[in-house]
């Protein structure tokens, strides 16, 4: 097997990032090491990123909300003169297979959104302090910031430079951001997107690609004060004391086994397919928020979403080849809805807010991740609240019907929750429950008289919440045909298949992010003019520009 990729770090190991905390407002330097890169093969110059630098970041922008939520203001600048970010390493991209690239691609814009909502979520706004080239990906970590500041001289300005360097689109969450977000007339934008050198100075405000543009000699001080301003208008509490986000407990086998404390992954290569096993809690809820802060991150909920977000990104980078997931759940419903109710009782707690915006991240990690998905809703099972969520984030739902010979668990049933009418969003801004019904709102509607309620099998297939039930005579064997059947099937066609059903409804900029990633970008990350031997990517830094094929297609 080739080596794994770890999502889990913290700040004893960081080696591209730091942050220094003055109060409710921290500095956060990128400071790229060349020689840090994840893979052998490439430099890391001039502030340029790999996966492992963007590791990084998603770790500073999760430790900023639970363990500094005394934060207001996060100033994103660069630790080296000269240079902001130039953006994703050529040469990484070059060298790299085309699954790593759009892994890589959808996880750094998973990580952008993560810190882009952070004031929306967590009352923490994120400025970016553009000093020196600011291009390509670099760029996109400003744009995913709330407000832009540029310094105005002669070496400093933001691009977009992927179409006529590289052949590629800008990360796909650039080219969305700069239309969606910042509003950029559609003509600028076409120029901007099509030149190098890209856009400086007032320009750059003027075409809305900035907020803010300052003089050099004031630029730091401009910084601060802004920083300081934006502190003192927040409506955030003062003077919250975080929680620390202790390492996983995780095993991973030999055989391809994941093991944490609430979360067992198994893999069967052979077949192609991955057992997500999540197990409800031991014990009872924490008593009140002060009690959940003194769990801090060994809370149910907490460690929950830590562990079931791990597995995800690790089968999407290091099994890339399982196609298949399976969902399954075993505890006490009961105690799983208690846990829940603990955090939606108190949502105005700084942690409980916290935690249940974190399960909105996972979940839509969950609905963006390109393999065919199952859940198996089997006796004893507790998919309730943010559990049963997975439900309806999934391709197709079996729930076991009647009694099974042998199994005295109990029966297999679905509970919903207040949760499941708004707290966990997806992507389209609909809940899943809604994306689901889209042509049917009032199924909706009358699904919340059933909150609270063990729906099993017969009631679960009439409200439309399953797509099959079976008895214990057809259980084993229509499971097992569906898993091989999906076996079978060309990957490329599921995941276009998947990704266009699974986002009914209202295009968001979210939405177009992750659509224009799995259609666009994966085919253009395939084509020769890119990736070829004659093409951009490999020819990059050569002086010899890519030989194209002019054929529109």
């Amino acid at each position: 097997m080739s080596k794994v990729i770890d999502f889990q770090t913290d700040p004893s190991r960081y080696r591209h990032w730091r942050v220094e905390y003055d109060g409710d407002v921290a500095n956060l330097f990128m400071d790229v090491d060349e020689n840090g890169g994840l893979f052998d093969g490439y430099q890391l110059k001039l502030n340029s990123y790999d996966l492992g630098v963007d590791i990084e970041l998603a770790d500073v922008v999760q430790r900023m909300r639970f363990e500094h939520p005394e934060v207001k203001v996060v100033v994103m600048q660069s630790g080296k003169d000269k240079v902001f970010c130039a953006g994703a390493n050529i040469r990484m991209l070059g060298g790299a297979s085309h699954a790593h690239k759009v892994n890589f691609c959808k996880f750094t814009n998973e990580t952008r959104n993560t810190f882009e909502a952070a004031e929306a979520d967590s009352g923490q706004k994120y400025i970016a302090a553009v000093k020196g080239a600011c291009a390509g990906g670099g760029y996109e970590l400003a744009l995913a910031c709330n407000y832009i500041m540029l310094t105005n001289d002669s070496s400093s300005s933001v691009a977009l430079p992927e179409v006529p360097l590289l052949a590629v689109l800008p990360g796909t969450g650039g080219l969305t951001r700069v239309t969606d977000k910042r509003k950029v007339r559609r003509d600028r934008a076409d120029v901007f997107c099509s030149i190098e050198e890209g856009i400086r100075g007032e320009r750059a405000k003027e075409w809305r690609l900035v907020d803010e543009v300052v003089a050099n000699s004031k630029f730091d001080d401009t910084v601060k004060e802004r920083a300081r301003e934006f502190a003192g208008a927040s409506s955030k509490a003062d003077g919250l004391t975080g929680i620390e986000l202790k390492p996983l407990n995780r095993k991973i086998g030999e055989d391809g086994s994941v093991t944490y404390t609430l979360v067992e992954v198994t893999v069967d290569r052979d077949s192609g397919k991955a057992t997500i096993l999540v197990k409800g809690p031991e014990g009872a809820a924490p008593a009140d928020a002060a009690a959940l802060q003194a769990e801090g991150c060994e809370t149910y909920m907490l460690r929950l979403a830590r562990e079931l977000d791990d597995a995800i990104l690790h089968l999407r980078l290091n099994e890339r080849e399982i196609g298949l997931v399976v969902f399954t759940t075993q505890g006490d419903a009961e105690l799983v809805q208690a846990h829940e109710k603990l955090l939606l009782d108190n949502a105005d707690n700084w942690l409980s807010n916290e935690i249940l915006k974190y399960w909105k991240r996972v979940l839509k990690r969950v609905d963006l991740t390109s393999r065919s998905m199952v859940a198996l809703v089997e006796h004893g099972s507790c998919y309730t609240g943010m559990l049963a969520e997975i439900l309806w984030a999934v391709d197709r739902t079996y729930m076991m019907l009647d009694e099974f010979e042998g199994d005295n668990r109990p029966m297999a049933a679905i509970t919903l929750t207040d949760s499941n009418f708004g707290t966990y969003p997806m992507s389209n801004d609909l809940t899943r429950l809604e994306t689901r019904f889209l042509g049917e709102p009032e199924a909706v509607a009358a699904l919340k008289d059933k909150i609270g309620e063990a729906i099993e099998a017969d009631e679960a297939d009439e409200l439309g919440l399953v797509t099959y039930i079976l008895d214990d005579i057809d259980w084993e064997d229509e499971v097992r045909i569906f898993m091989e059947e999906r076996a079978s099937f060309s990957p490329d066609a599921m995941t276009g298949m998947e990704a266009n059903l699974r986002f009914a409804g209202p295009e968001t900029m979210e939405t177009r992010i992750f659509g224009r990633l799995t259609a666009w970008q994966n085919w253009i990350f395939q084509r020769p003019n890119a990736v070829g031997k004659d093409g951009a990517l490999q020819r990059y830094g050569t002086g010899q520009r890519g030989e194209y094929n002019m054929e529109r297609v």
